[in-house]
């Protein structure tokens, strides 16, 4: 069970990160923080989620999200990877979204990732220096940070309502189809993924940083949160088709 939201305080040591989807590309994950010259001793790195599917190494999902410095959202394709063992999917929609890895696994390895996705939360919330910035997979649904909080965490709202809200955040591509500026009040930045863009954009406050890591020529996207100065790293040339 996901507990929703979760909040870390300032680093007060070292500097955090948020990288934009991962996508199963955790070899060149390591190798750009590795040329940053990233200390897993003080630095952290916050995901966007969508660790898995179309990128050669899903299953090293489950070993950094056991890392203490690491730590992610749900992302839709967590998502799909929690519905599949319950029958709640099609597989050959479930493959063409870059599920074959999963579809071929075991039921017991589909149960550890269904398990270990579910209990990432679907937002995460970091004070920096400069305020609180928000992280979420595709969008935040609400005009501000703290309304978006406190729906996901009541007890009291109705199942339907809150899944809406979880689908949303997951699902969502209003905010940068519309090119919709008017930003998420009550929070310094809120950085989002979902979405793979030729170079990051920022429409108000919400900064979308996914920009296709595992596509031929995508590369990841860094953000400092202290600063929120984007890194890009080095456009991915592997020779196969994600």
């Amino acid at each position: 069970m996901s507990q929703y939201v979760k909040r870390f305080e300032k680093n007060e040591k070292g500097t955090d990160w948020a990288c934009g989807d991962i996508h199963g590309m955790f070899r060149l994950l390591q190798t750009e923080l590795d040329s940053m010259g990233f200390d897993p001793l003080v630095d952290r790195l916050f995901s966007v989620g969508d660790l898995v599917d179309r990128g050669p190494d899903p299953e090293l999902a489950l070993e950094y999200i056991a890392k203490p410095w690491f730590h992610a959202v749900q992302g839709n394709h967590e998502d799909l990877a929690i519905r599949w063992p319950n029958g709640n999917m099609d597989a050959g929609n479930y493959t063409a979204n870059g599920g074959g890895w999963n579809v071929a696994n075991t039921p017991d390895v589909q149960r550890q990732f269904s398990d270990a996705f579910g209990a990432l939360p679907i937002a995460i919330q970091v004070e920096t220096e400069g305020g609180l910035v928000g992280i979420v997979h595709a969008d935040c649904p609400f005009p501000n940070w703290p309304d978006f909080v406190t729906s996901l965490e009541d007890p009291n709202i109705s199942k339907r309502m809150h899944g809406a809200i979880v689908d949303a955040a997951m699902w969502s591509r209003e905010r940068i189809q519309n090119e919709d500026q008017s930003g998420v009040e009550d929070v310094r930045a809120v950085i989002v993924g979902h979405t793979p863009l030729q170079k990051p954009a920022v429409l108000g406050n919400v900064y979308h940083i996914d920009t296709g890591a595992c596509f031929r020529n995508g590369y990841f996207t860094f953000i400092d949160l202290a600063t929120l100065e984007t890194v890009p790293a080095i456009p991915n040339k592997l020779e196969w088709e994600a």
